[in-house]
């Protein structure tokens, strides 16, 4: 049995212009100019108040933007104001992964468990993912207790375990936790950053990851 584990904001989902909309209006409500674009994308895939203590330090205003950031986020959403679409391709693998039955599928996010649950009943997921860990379950990545959970309700072992993200968040925590490092190119980091986190492959296109975890199935 192989535990697939995939990030979602950059992995799964374009969600980049709800993500940097939703900072602007959250530094707007606290009378901070709001970093580039760049800089906004460079912390997705941390937990809110890590993310934004990386963006403002320890002694901003953390609690403040985080709140915001909340309250900004969940009016998008709710008014379709920014859709947070699937990168082509992901439905079909998903669909596909969920249909072998050498497999178990996972998430691993800086997302709260309420926008995951929100995203797998937008498409129809339910029942797909064996575990779930959130910004609301564990430690922030790079830490890789999400992973250390996902493989402890699932009963995988790390040989047969790959962590699937796009930032080096992702790769740090996989290696954390001795399973596969598996980024993807399209994400908010650079396949070099990817690399040198640890990454044991980059995949460019969504074929090219589907024909990598093909191979991982099939010696699973």
């Amino acid at each position: 049995m192989l535990l697939i584990v995939f990030d979602v904001d950059g992995t799964l989902v374009d969600s980049q212009h709800m993500i940097v909309a939703a900072q602007g209006e959250a530094f707007a409500a606290v009378g901070l100019p709001a970093p580039t674009r760049e800089r906004s994308l460079s912390v997705v895939g941390l937990s809110l108040p890590q993310a934004f203590t990386a963006l403002v330090g320890a002694d901003g205003p953390v609690v403040a933007l985080s709140e915001a950031y909340k309250q900004a986020f969940g009016r998008m959403r709710a008014r379709a104001e920014i859709r947070e679409t699937l990168f082509p391709g992901v439905a079909a693998l998903l669909a596909r992964l969920n249909r072998e039955p050498a497999v178990q599928l996972g998430i691993a996010t800086g997302k709260s468990r309420r926008g995951v649950d929100h995203l797998v009943a937008v498409h129809g997921w339910e029942g797909w993912f064996a575990t779930v860990q959130t910004a609301d379950d564990a430690p922030s990545k790079p830490h890789p207790a999400m992973l250390e959970q996902a493989m402890a309700e699932t009963g995988a072992e790390p040989a047969r375990t790959v962590m699937i993200g796009d930032t080096t968040y992702d790769m740090v925590m996989a290696r954390g936790a001795q399973v596969g490092a598996l980024g993807v190119a399209w994400g908010y980091h650079t396949v070099e950053a990817l690399r040198n986190a640890g990454a044991h492959a980059v995949m460019d296109s969504m074929p090219a990851l589907e024909a990598a975890l093909m191979e991982r199935i099939a010696v699973a």
